[in-house]
């Protein structure tokens, strides 16, 4: 019993369920009330007509007092006042068959033989509804008077009253039984099963933005011939689709991810990250000015002659590794890779971000790489050697080209530093002047003096030895 109670109160809670009961309810009242009008006009002819029935007898007596022969008028009148008194007729006006009123006895009707006209009974009812006039014609009575009798119908009244009373209370029973039944199959077969379907939704929902993860739903258990079933199927068949979809999505994201890191790790290795967001952002031209740099350029000694007598494999690993080497040493200094050409590494200090320490980290990797060839010397049983050139100065950098584009510098100090890698001796860091003024007091030089460069006449340049522990 609580339990239908209880789902029949959650089922009314329900706007939906609301909505359709209370149109239920409405119409039935209306249906009801649209019914009960003609209902109560019948019943209050039905009490009319048995008021007339209860005057009835009053008037037979009138007319046959009319039959009596040698009756005066005076004693008529007195007769019928005898007959009306303690009845339902409160008063009587007499007429003679041309009209005219010859008396008004007790309570006068409010019509008059005026309204008669041709019609031989006329009924009028007070707008109070408690007084109920009746015309006869002397014609309808067969005698020479026309009689108008008002009867007391305040009972009559009070019995409709009662019987709309009673019609109301039956009319609000049924429609309370057929609502409340309404309510109990509507919550049964469509609210219940719909808030199932809105938790579905929901649960769809939250699965979905986890990934699409499966879930029981209420509605693949429930088979149902009908529009809401096909609604329950419908949305079984959209949940798949778009879990499928999420899948697919899922796993192409996936590889599109793959893909991505892959792209953006190569495009790390080929330019300075700053650059390369510079290019994803649209950007063609990329040029900037450094007003100082230090370039470092360094070429294996000896590698040519080396690569005549193994095979090319064996070359291209020996090289990976010496070059691998100098990789790992360009990241620790945070200095910038720019290039490699055949066996020579180019890198430079102080680009794309600038740095006020830039020829001491380039001097650092410079010996470290000297110590790199040592232990590869060592490691191999080789006899390579390293001659390596250093210069500062200002510099241009940017990307060129739109196919195999690399990052590049460009000026005279570019060039001062590569002849100071080709106008050096092996195993030796020889640095310009700039370089040297930079450095000098932290690390140890040596001087060489004055030399012919290439293009560029005679120059003091200096040999890097080792750090100034001292300095």
């Amino acid at each position: 019993m609580f339990p239908k109670i209880s789902r029949l109160f959650c089922s009314f809670r329900a706007r939906l369920s609301r909505k359709i009961v209370l149109w239920i309810f409405a119409s039935i009242v209306v249906i009801e009330t649209l019914i009960l009008i003609p209902s109560y006009k019948r019943r209050e002819e039905e009490l009319l007509y048995q008021l007339e029935d209860v005057s009835g007898a009053i008037f037979n007596s009138i007319v046959r007092l009319t039959q009596t022969s040698m009756m005066s008028d005076g004693i008529f009148q007195m007769k019928v006042k005898t007959l009306t008194e303690d009845s339902v007729i409160l008063g009587v006006r007499i007429y003679d068959s041309k009209g005219e009123l010859i008396e008004t006895i007790g309570e006068a009707p409010e019509i008059d033989f005026s309204h008669l006209g041709d019609n031989n009974i006329l009924r009028v009812r007070s707008q109070d509804g408690k007084r109920y006039d009746v015309a006869l014609s002397a014609d309808y009575l067969g005698i020479n008077y026309t009689l108008i009798a008002r009867h007391d119908a305040s009972k009559i009244q009070q019995e409709l009253y009662g019987y709309i009373g009673r019609i109301t209370v039956l009319v609000i029973v049924i429609s309370a039984f057929v609502t409340l039944v309404t309510m109990e199959v509507l919550g049964v077969t469509l609210i219940d099963p719909i808030l199932k379907l809105r938790d579905d939704l929901i649960a769809a929902g939250e699965a979905l933005s986890k990934n699409g993860d499966r879930v029981k739903f209420y509605s693949v258990s429930v088979q149902r011939q009908d529009e809401l079933g096909e609604v329950m199927i419908a949305f079984n068949q959209m949940f798949e689709r778009v879990s499928t979809e999420i899948d697919r999505r899922q796993k192409a994201e996936e590889v599109l991810y793959a893909e991505q890191e892959k792209s953006e790790r190569l495009l790390l290795n080929i330019l300075p990250k700053t650059i390369a967001e510079k290019l994803k952002e649209g950007q063609k031209d990329i040029a900037d000015g450094f007003a100082e740099v230090t370039i470092l350029f360094a070429d294996l000694v000896g590698f040519t002659e080396l690569s005549e007598n193994i095979n090319p494999s064996q070359l291209v690993d020996l090289l990976n590794e010496i070059f691998s080497c100098f990789d790992e040493l360009t990241d620790r200094y945070c200095l910038e890779k720019i290039k490699t050409i055949g066996d020579a590494y180019m890198v430079v200090g102080g680009l794309p971000e600038p740095r006020v320490d830039h020829a001491e980290a380039i001097a650092k990797m410079a010996l470290d790489m000297q110590a790199a060839i040592a232990y590869f010397n060592q490691k191999n049983n080789m006899q390579l050697s390293i001659r390596t050139g250093i210069n500062t100065g200002p510099v241009i950098a940017g990307v060129i080209g739109r196919k195999k584009f690399i990052y590049d510098l460009w000026g005279d100090a570019v060039n001062t530093a590569s002849r100071m890698e080709s106008h050096g001796e092996p195993d030796k860091i020889q640095v310009t002047k700039s370089t040297y003024d930079h450095l000098k007091g932290k690390y140890i030089f040596e001087s060489r003096g004055s030399i012919m460069i290439k293009g560029k006449g005679k120059m003091n340049t200096y040999f890097l030895v080792d750090r100034n522990n001292h300095g």
